[in-house]
């Protein structure tokens, strides 16, 4: 007697789903709305996943997540393409249990990211365009060389004080100019070894050198076209930002609009200090681990030159300066930078420099007395986030 087979229906489903991504197997977990279903491995193949889900749960929904980390962002736009909700978020960001720390495997990774899907409690990360993260990779590559290019410079250098060869003092202020290096080229060593030796390392700068050279030029031509020129001509009215900084800040932002207010921006920066505290104790800490480092860097290098140049933060600095050390006063001026930065961005109105205009009023005897100050006195006019620019005394 022939029996009769009914498909599997899921329409108006949900399926979750959840990645644990190596790059030789993923381990995959499946759930519906009211229990686990499965959990397997794989090939690291997205077409497969998908073949599997429109097999085993024809007419479903599928929502996917997978934890950010080397794989990048390439499996959640093919995912989307095929018609799969994917998100990525951040590992530190996922609830975990004891039981789950004590006994970590793949297979826990997986469950438990379908779990806090299906319950909600997770928040997806921004997913970059395959263009802006190849104008990202070009600006991270620049800061690399400047790495790799101050290391080499400072093996030079202990090379030679190691081996006694003292530098000339008619060009002892004048490192790595074209007068040192030729010098550099020129040094015979005790032995064929040390002199080969310093002979690579030298070559290897003359190189990184030209490799520096030629993707600045790369940037900057980057920074010219349609998708940035007008944005780079922005930021670099503001004291402290040049057009490098200004392509860093713009890669690594991508989108402006998706931080609701500065403090969110802040967050992501990392210009927020770590807090600790309980009931009527609150302490705050150093500044948060969670940043985006490319930027952070960047900001607080602008500020140090912002303090010297813009008088609205020059007195900020000032002001700091006297209740903490300068590497804690710069972090105040770097995070209101970071709010002009955001106005600019986002209004698309030019930065004002502050002006001095009024006197100075001091204190003498309990009763306020104008002065004048060196220099003249200080009318600022700023752009923070909450407001347009206006003129504020100091």
């Amino acid at each position: 007697m022939r029996t009769q087979r009914t498909k599997p229906d899921f329409r108006n489903q949900v399926l979750y789903i959840g990645l644990d991504v190596h790059k030789d197997s993923w381990k995959v977990s499946i759930a519906t709305e009211t229990r686990e279903h499965k959990t397997f491995t794989q090939a690291p193949d997205p077409v497969m996943l998908v073949n599997y889900l429109r097999k085993h749960f024809p007419g479903g929904h599928y929502r996917c997540v997978y934890e950010a980390g080397f794989s990048g962002f390439s499996t959640a736009r093919v995912l989307k393409d095929l018609g799969v909700a994917c998100m990525v978020v951040n590992p530190a960001d996922i609830p975990t249990t004891n039981r789950e720390k004590a006994s970590k495997n793949d297979k826990v990774d997986a469950r438990r990211l379908v779990r806090e899907l299906r319950s909600g409690n997770m928040k997806p990360i921004c997913i970059p365009s395959v263009v802006a993260v190849e104008d990202r990779a070009l600006v991270r590559q620049r800061r690399g060389i400047v790495k790799k290019l101050s290391r080499n410079k400072t093996q030079i250098r202990m090379l030679l004080f190691n081996l006694g060869v003292k530098i000339p003092e008619d060009i002892v202020d004048k490192y790595w100019s074209r007068i040192f290096i030729t010098w550099i080229g020129e040094q015979e060593l005790s032995s064929p070894s040390g002199t080969e030796a310093l002979q690579s390392l030298l070559r290897e700068l003359l190189f990184l050198r030209s490799e520096l050279l030629l993707i600045t030029r790369k940037i900057r031509a980057l920074s010219r076209t349609d998708a940035y020129a007008d944005s780079v001509a922005l930021l670099c009215g503001i004291p402290g930002i040049g057009m490098i900084t200004a392509m860093v800040l713009l890669c690594e932002l991508v989108d402006i609009a998706r931080f609701a207010n500065t403090d969110r921006l802040a967050s992501y920066v990392g210009l927020i200090p770590r807090e600790h505290s309980s009931g009527n104790k609150v302490h705050f800490g150093k500044l948060t681990h969670r940043s985006n480092t490319h930027l952070r860097n960047s900001i607080i290098e602008a500020a140090w030159i912002a303090s010297r140049n813009d008088p609205a933060l020059l007195a900020l600095y000032e002001n700091a300066a006297r209740r903490m050390s300068k590497t804690k006063a710069i972090v105040i001026v770097a995070r209101r930078l970071l709010n002009r930065i955001r106005f600019v961005l986002t209004t698309g109105e030019a930065y004002q420099l502050g002006v001095r205009e009024t006197t100075w009023s001091k204190r003498r005897n309990g009763k306020p007395e104008e002065a004048k100050r060196p220099g003249g006195p200080l009318t600022v006019r700023h752009a923070d986030s909450s407001r347009p620019a206006r003129s504020q005394q100091q």
